[in-house]
């Protein structure tokens, strides 16, 4: 009997994923050891913009090594995303309910520098879980293993080129539904912005 729930370290992660940590009440566990994967929620946050859905994306350090751990993939601050990321979320989502009730824990996602994209990811996790009043231990794996026994795999089924595993999902309000029509499974912080305290029975 499967009795974690093992899950990758991504960038403020669609309603999915925290979707799924709800329909599993087991610990969790983050992935280290996987190779990197390219064009995924590792690196890739969809939110809902004033002209449609928005991809906000941490660039990384290029090194010479192709597959490359998910624990070395460190963030590159060449040029100043941070500051583009969080000016992104102001302008979608100032004027939405519960943003500046949260403002001020996300924004040191956009002040300080983390060198490596899994601390980055997971600090923000911890950060939803408590948002959400969601109750979960977070561990991490110590190898990499294809199959794990006795954990339920959701590490390659939650991506943005896949079929959403949130099945027929409700709307809600978002701030420019009026304009742009309802995004489903966009980040997390597009219903915890939009819906507060509510996201939780959303999920």
């Amino acid at each position: 009997m499967e009795s974690q729930l093992l899950l990758p370290a991504c960038y403020l992660p669609p309603i999915s994923y925290f979707h799924t940590i709800q329909e599993h009440n087991l610990p969790l566990i983050i992935e280290k050891y996987e190779h990197f994967q390219k064009q995924s929620y590792r690196t890739r946050a969809r939110i809902a913009s004033a002209n449609g859905v928005q991809d906000l994306i941490v660039p990384i350090q290029h090194g010479n090594k192709e597959r490359v751990p998910m624990k070395d993939i460190r963030i590159s601050y060449e040029f100043d995303w941070q500051r583009l990321h969080w000016l992104s979320i102001q302008t979608a989502y100032r004027s939405s309910a519960y943003f500046e009730y949260y403002e001020d824990d996300f924004i040191r996602f956009y002040e300080e520098k983390f060198a490596y994209l899994v601390d980055f990811n997971v600090a923000q996790l911890e950060l939803i879980l408590k948002s959400i009043k969601l109750k979960r231990t977070v561990g991490f794996t110590e190898e990499y293993v294809a199959a794990p026994s006795e954990m339920i795999d959701f590490r390659n089924l939650i991506h943005p080129k896949k079929e959403s595993v949130l099945r027929d999902p409700k709307e809600y309000y978002q701030v420019f539904s009026d304009k742009n029509g309802f995004y489903p499974d966009l980040s997390i912080i597009d219903l915890l912005f939009n819906q507060g305290p509510q996201s939780k029975s959303y999920l």
